[in-house]
């Protein structure tokens, strides 16, 4: 039974309960009011009698019939009894209708006990002790309330086709109240069946409203994403040692086996040092990879501590000048940015972004230099900008730079593998800020990295 199904079925059921003990308490109470209000009627029919009885000094059977007469039409099909103290008869309606056991209720009537009430199918039966004059009676009446049990009856039809109608109103408001709710756990329900993890994650807009259901709907839909993006992440991160290193580590192989064939030991140290710098390029590669998909799986970031931002850049900057001799990085400090220079993060992880930014600054550009621009970008944000010249990034490419593997047309004939700018960027996201490219109105290329302030 599905979410939508159970809603209308609990609500519908306690609703319907509750509808249904009121409306039979109603009933319940009325009938109660109705045999208390007739049973009044039946002794005040008692004492009226007993009291023109009493008043009547010398009457005769034919006063006392003419009495009854005259009050017979006050209760429908009643029966009257009235004794003297010592329990005799002294006076007798003319209607037929019998008493049950009229020597048991004068039984239980006594000075102490002053009121006997029982039933007899639906006539009501009284029996009560008067005091007269200093005189004891009894009066025992049965009569049938037909003026009180029609009253009753048309309570009970209106009550019962009330509670039909309840039921239906019910009923609709349950569905429509019950699809309202569900609908965007049932569109997401949907959503999710048809989904295969790996795809492309759809598009799916935020829901509206601030409630419960639209919250764990976007929320929902936000972990679906991220879940995708951390199995693509991982799926490449696999696919790359399976592969995509196999091609670098398999050129390092061959240039040793190069270098077991060179004489001249000026080109065997120029070997060596080229494959020093692969194989440190790779070991970094590899250490961001494990820490990111580390931090994706549900870990934290490595050794987090406070850094200034400026000084890392400038560490980076030192052994980026030992590969390119001619490398040269010019700061430039805006004018609040004193007091903006200080971040949380990772220092290995964030070398690693500026390290790649440093180096493919000098390695596209012609005159391997590359300025940098600090700044605040907001009260809670810094924002580094790097630019350099050299070939820039077609605007039908762009949209692919942060993404695996992707080459641009400028990198033809550049070594690389494809991987520095993916990192750069799961690193800066990983770090609460964002990194993105442009070309400024000078044809440069413009890299603009924004981490928050610690």
């Amino acid at each position: 039974m599905n979410i939508r199904n159970k809603i209308q079925l609990y609500v519908s059921s306690s609703v319907t309960l509750l509808a249904g003990a009121v409306l039979f308490f109603i009933y319940q109470l009325f009938a109660n009011y109705r045999e208390e209000e007739f049973q009044q009627r039946q002794k005040e029919r008692i004492t009226t009698t007993l009291r023109f009885i009493t008043e009547i000094e010398k009457a005769d059977n034919e006063l006392i019939e003419t009495l009854d007469q005259l009050t017979i039409h006050q209760l429908y099909d009643e029966k009257l009894l009235i004794f003297n103290k010592n329990k005799e008869l002294i006076y007798t309606s003319i209607d037929d209708t019998p008493i049950p056991y009229p020597e048991r209720i004068l039984q239980q009537l006594s000075a102490e006990q002053t009121w006997v009430e029982q039933k007899d199918g639906k006539y009501d039966v009284i029996g009560i002790y008067i005091e007269k004059d200093k005189k004891a009676y009894y009066g025992i009446s049965k009569a049938y309330d037909r003026f009180g049990y029609s009253k009753l009856n048309y309570l009970r039809n209106v009550l019962i086709s009330a509670f039909f109608v309840i039921i239906a109103v019910l009923l609709a408001t349950t569905y429509w109240i019950a699809r309202s709710i569900t609908r965007p756990l049932t569109a997401i329900t949907q959503q999710v069946a048809a989904y295969s993890i790996g795809q492309s994650a759809p598009e799916q807009s935020a829901l509206p409203g601030n409630d419960e259901i639209a919250i764990l709907a976007n929320k929902f839909a936000l972990l679906m994403q991220r879940t995708n993006e951390a199995f693509l992440f991982q799926k490449h991160f696999i696919h790359h040692l399976s592969h995509e290193l196999k091609t670098p580590i398999s050129i390092l192989v061959s240039n040793f086996e190069r270098m077991e064939k060179e004489t001249s030991p000026e080109m065997l140290r120029a070997m060596l040092q080229e494959q020093k710098e692969n194989t440190k390029v790779l070991s970094e590669i590899i250490d961001a990879l494990l820490a990111i998909s580390k931090s994706e799986a549900g870990g934290s970031l490595p050794s987090v501590e406070t850094l200034r931002i400026d000084e890392l850049l400038f560490d980076v900057a030192e052994e980026v000048k030992a590969l390119f001799s001619k490398f040269l990085m010019a700061v430039n400090y805006a004018p609040d940015s004193e007091n903006v220079l200080s971040v949380r993060g990772s220092k290995r992880l964030l070398s690693i972004v500026f390290r790649n930014l440093l180096y493919n600054a000098a390695q596209y550009s012609p005159e391997q230099q590359v300025g940098v621009e600090i700044a605040a970008a907001d009260s809670n944000r810094i924002s580094l900008t790097f630019r350099n010249q050299g070939a820039v990034i077609a605007e039908g490419e762009q949209p692919f730079l942060f993404r695996h593997f992707f080459r641009g047309a400028n990198s033809r004939g550049k070594r690389g593998l494809g991987l520095g700018l993916v990192l750069a960027h799961k690193i800066i996201t990983l770090h609460g800020g964002t990194i993105s490219y442009r070309i400024d109105e000078a044809g440069m290329n413009t890299f603009q990295v924004l981490l928050p302030l610690s």
